[in-house]
């Protein structure tokens, strides 16, 4: 275990060193999460006002309307998973190409997820699904279905990992990714699961970090008693939370890409040392 962890903390640096040197990575969860907003508001905002507009929409709301909402949600679902899975194939496309040594640019991450949009669209109905079933356990099996959604939920993150990778590099349907993500995970699960975890780590404790740091510059800027300074303050914050999930989705993807295309082909990549691949992914007898 103390093995497969220095190795995936290894990689992890690996994945850092190749964000490093192409900044750009970083537009595509940029973009992918102003989107994600965007969907969400186009969703919310109809519910909200509704509820705003009839006192008793919240108290019934869930009676009255349980097939619509529970559809209305899978269409939530089904949007969100399409805008997320589409910039980070976009994202993958183009740290494969950077892993490869070939020649990168954001354009061509997005001509590369355009050119994927119906094995796209696809993978996001089955996650929708997945999404919608694990949801509505949740919701009749109480703090039992808590449990068993956790499980579930944790175990589906795990099995289709490297579905992302393989849609950005093969012509395949989205069942078959799934399928061939599952073969993959046979010889990578060590280093999926803890070095994906590794990353959730670090950038957990930065996140508590920058939570404290946050609360230190708008505590002072409060006791200052000025709003120039609670409003430099709370764009600082938010710029630096902002920076700090994109970096995670990047290194997310990079790392991703990297576990793919060893696992894939046994090729190691520019910046990943071979030796590391090399034992991080022997192939089972």
């Amino acid at each position: 275990m103390a093995g497969k962890f220095s190795r995936s903390w290894a990689l992890m640096k690996a994945s850092a060193a190749v964000l490093q040197s192409d900044k750009s990575l970083l537009i595509f969860p940029l973009l992918s999460g102003a989107c994600t907003l965007l969907v969400a508001a186009s969703f919310l905002l109809p519910v909200i006002l509704m509820m705003v507009g009839n006192e008793h929409a919240g108290q019934d709301f869930h009676q009255r309307m349980s097939a619509g909402s529970y559809l209305l949600m899978f269409a939530f679902y089904l949007v969100q998973y399409f805008v997320i899975i589409f910039f980070q194939t976009a994202l993958t496309g183009v740290a494969l190409m950077h892993l490869r040594g070939e020649p990168t640019s954001v354009s061509a991450g997005f001509a590369l997820a355009r050119s994927r949009i119906t094995h796209i669209l696809g993978y996001a109905l089955i996650a929708a699904t997945v999404g919608l079933v694990l949801r509505m356990v949740q919701e009749r099996l109480g703090l039992i279905g808590r449990f068993v959604v956790g499980f579930l939920g944790l175990a589906w993150t795990v099995a289709t990992f490297l579905v992302v990778p393989i849609l950005a590099s093969q012509e395949v349907g989205p069942v078959d990714a799934v399928k061939h993500s599952v073969e993959l995970l046979k010889r990578s699960w060590g280093e999926n699961l803890i070095g994906n975890g590794g990353i959730g780590v670090v950038f957990g404790v930065f996140m508590v970090l920058s939570v404290v740091v946050a609360a230190v510059l708008i505590g002072g800027a409060m006791a200052l008693q000025s709003v120039a300074a609670l409003v430099v303050a709370i764009v600082v914050v938010v710029l630096g939370l902002t920076l700090l999930g994109l970096i995670q989705a990047s290194l997310h993807g990079i790392y991703a890409a990297a576990l793919y295309r060893y696992a894939e082909s046994g090729e190691t990549s520019v910046g990943f040392d071979s030796v590391l691949l090399d034992q991080a992914f022997r192939s089972k007898k």
